[in-house]
């Protein structure tokens, strides 16, 4: 019995000594300040940022589980808008909302987590350093902590710096493929030979064998994009602005073929493993193309790449595959809207 006591006495000197330690070595709240560049235009970001429903697609916090449940309340983006969030795997909970904002300035944050009332305050603060390049300032104040609970303070900037690095990470993704379709968007001049450049680029998609009599070809292409984005949508768990245009690869003469071989793909950011057999990574090594903007029924694509073949063949250069990018997404009895692009070499 004396044993339990003399215990009992050693953990209550030890809590006392925890939280008189807590109490006047730590504070109940911290403050703290991280800074971040990023290689885009100060309106495309500050829109990333006024808008929950953008912020959420990239933001690490709410990307990093797969089982978090969002809902979004008017007004949509800037002051006044708001979300409230639930993730039932990791038991948490809470409401985010946008207090603030001075249009491509400021932005001030209110998230309350886990029926805490006190929210975490976060002021964000948006400078242009160049026509291409953003800073982006956060400013955090935490809420209040009890004596017992200070100890978090310990690694609440660690953690929050953190999920600032993941979450640029994905920004610079989602703004990559953003910024790609606007500018080819922008560049678009069909029925005109143009010279071009291409980076190296990593598409998940599948190799296909499909029959080219009539339309059964388009059919085929259309019914296996449909299996891309949706395996990359569903069951990756990809949005729309994490990936860019699809992509088929193939010979550039095999359009006069009765079989035709192809691989279409999804331009993804990076490798990862595939559980699917049916779908693989092919990279796109850095190329010079030969490239024409085409709009109008599939099998009209054959005259433009005759006129690319033919280009390739007056300048006296070889080429390799023909790659077509599909600007809108193939779709059944509907006209195409691509990009065709000879890569050719000497």
């Amino acid at each position: 019995m004396r044993f339990f006591k003399i215990i009992a006495v050693f953990v209550i000197l030890l809590v006392g000594a925890y939280a008189a330690s807590m109490y006047y070595f730590v504070d109940e709240n911290k403050d703290f300040k991280i800074e971040k560049e990023i290689d885009y235009p100060l309106e495309k970001v500050f829109s990333q940022f006024n808008s929950l429903q953008h912020f959420t697609r990239w933001n690490n916090f709410f990307t990093s589980s797969k089982t978090i449940d969002i809902d979004y309340y008017t007004p949509y983006e800037g002051q006044g808008s708001s979300i409230s969030y639930a993730d039932p795997k990791n038991d948490t909970d809470g409401e985010m909302f946008i207090r603030y904002e001075n249009p491509n300035k400021s932005l001030r944050y209110q998230l309350f987590e886990d029926r805490n009332e006190s929210p975490t305050v976060v002021d964000v603060k948006f400078k242009a350093l160049s026509s291409e390049k953003t800073k982006i300032t956060w400013v955090v104040h935490t809420p209040k902590l009890s004596v017992l609970r200070r100890v978090e303070n310990f690694w609440t900037e660690d953690r929050f710096a953190e999920n600032i690095d993941k979450s640029m990470a994905n920004l610079k993704n989602v703004l990559g493929n953003k910024v790609e379709k606007d500018n080819q968007m922008a560049a678009i001049k069909y029925d005109s030979i143009m010279v071009e450049n291409e980076e190296e680029k990593l598409l998940l998609g599948i190799n296909v064998s499909a029959s080219n009599k009539k339309d059964a070809l388009y059919k085929n292409i259309v019914m296996n994009y449909n299996k891309i984005y949706n395996y990359t949508t569903m069951d990756l768990g990809k949005k729309d602005d994490e990936f860019g245009y699809p992509v088929l690869v193939t010979d550039a003469d095999n359009y006069k073929d009765k079989e035709v071989s192809y691989f279409l793909g999804i331009p993804l950011s990076k490798k990862f493993g595939v559980t699917d057999n049916n779908f693989s990574f092919r990279t796109l090594n850095p190329a010079q193309n030969y490239v024409m903007y085409y709009k109008g029924n599939y099998t009209g694509r054959v005259k433009a790449i005759q006129q690319l073949i033919q280009k390739a063949r007056k300048d006296e250069m070889r080429f390799n595959d023909i790659r077509q990018t599909f600007i809108e997404r193939p779709t059944e009895d509907q006209d195409v809207n691509m990009k065709l692009s000879l890569s050719v070499f000497k």
